[in-house]
């Protein structure tokens, strides 16, 4: 069984402190074959926003696959958004775009939805391009046979049903088609402080959107936590992680059909 956990939206700057402790004491218990970050690291893009989040993150012990969101960009300085918007975080993560890490029973890619600047009013939204989806099926097609394929951005590439705020990313459902008809079975983001699972209407049907919420103060309707994903040949199993002051429960479960393999 592989087990993945699923971080999003931690806005270091306006950080849910003791959730972060419980779940970074969780992280060393539990020793997830797997971490993944969804963006939105920081609140605004600051220097020392980045180091606390860069020291926190390095001090994590289990295979780590970080992508950036939209608040990872320069909030205030228009020249460092529009030249180099993923520069502070690139000095504390590596690079922002096209990472890949796999074990031989997952593999996992990024793909970066946030944008420094775009044609339209509000940047937050999110923004996904051909090639990116040509480069994750690249390596996604590498996998062995049954191996869990996994992609992570921090926007949902379609549009959560009576969710608190909307992703509405360019390209976004383009993408999402052609990662399922292509063998993803996961696609792992953030954004909308809200966790959730369901089903893509494309492909076969066994390719799913799951979100994971927020570890900052920043709620919408849902309490910090995080996602925990179990995954053997036959089933995917979501669950939502809420911290209840003291610890960790179980907030919200998802059991997901995994696609026979022929």
């Amino acid at each position: 069984m592989s087990r993945i956990a699923h971080l999003s939206d931690i806005h270091f700057g306006g950080e849910n402190v003791e959730a972060l402790e419980g779940v970074g004491a969780w992280l060393a218990l539990e020793k997830p074959d797997l971490i993944v970050i969804t963006g939105d690291l920081t609140s605004f893009g600051r220097p020392g926003e980045f180091g606390s989040a860069a020291a926190w993150v390095g001090a994590l012990t289990a295979p780590l696959l970080v992508t950036p969101g939209n608040h990872d960009t320069p909030y205030l300085g228009l020249i460092d958004r529009l030249i180099a918007p993923f520069a502070r975080y690139e000095q504390g993560f590596g690079p922002s775009r096209d990472t890949a890490w796999s074990n031989g029973s997952l593999t996992a890619v990024t793909l970066n939805t946030a944008r420094g600047a775009q044609w339209r009013w509000n940047w937050s939204k999110g923004a996904i391009g051909r090639r990116q989806v040509d480069g994750a099926l690249g390596r996604l097609g590498g996998r062995p046979a049954g191996a869990l394929g996994i992609v992570a951005c921090h926007h949902p590439l379609v549009e959560m049903t009576g969710g608190p705020m909307t992703g509405r990313v360019r390209g976004g459902e383009a993408a999402a088609r052609r990662l399922c008809e292509g063998g993803a079975d996961l696609v792992l983001t953030g954004h909308i402080h809200a966790p959730f699972a369901m089903a893509y209407p494309y492909g076969d049907g066994h390719a799913y959107a799951v979100g994971a919420g927020t570890l900052s103060r920043r709620e919408r309707g849902a309490p910090a936590g995080f996602n925990l994903i179990e995954a053997d040949a036959q089933t995917l199993t979501v669950t939502a992680q809420a911290w209840i002051g003291s610890r960790f429960e179980v907030w919200r479960s998802w059991s997901l059909p995994r696609r026979a393999v022929g």
